[in-house]
């Protein structure tokens, strides 16, 4: 399975302009590997749902993807690791700030086939032998 970051969710549910149909696509052509999002970007999804989980819900089957993957004691381990990296390289003033949502995201996805995100760079650092897609095609 494919672990899918909000980004690209948010590119198919809003129909953005740039990356909608890029990110339709992608998502449709990992379809026979499967589809799922992590608990974070579960609750990322929210706000533009309403709050509503019956919505997102919908709109989540609808595109193929899971969303019921509980979160492992090696996804703590993952992310805590990543996480201290990512600390000690910001204190050195070699790395920008990050939201943890990323951390957290990018160690869930270390148990899957790889992430499927437009926001690579930013995952690469924190976990570079994780497989990464982006339908935008940059790399």
């Amino acid at each position: 399975m494919w672990v899918v970051d909000t980004c690209v969710l948010i590119d198919v549910l809003e129909d953005d302009p740039e990356f909608g149909r890029v990110s339709a696509d992608s998502l449709a052509g990992h379809l026979h590997d499967g589809l799922v999002v992590s608990p974070i970007t579960y609750a990322e999804l929210s706000p533009a749902f309403g709050g509503s989980c019956i919505l997102q819900d919908e709109f989540l089957g609808g595109i193929g993807a899971g969303w019921k993957e509980l979160w492992t004691a090696a996804d703590t381990l993952a992310a805590h690791r990543a996480w201290g990296v990512h600390v000690a390289r910001r204190r050195a003033g070699a790395a920008q700030k990050r939201p943890m949502a990323d951390v957290l995201i990018g160690a869930f996805a270390t148990r899957f086939m790889g992430l499927i995100t437009r926001n690579t760079k930013d995952f690469r650092q924190h976990f570079p032998a994780l497989r990464l897609v982006d339908p935008s095609g940059r790399r």
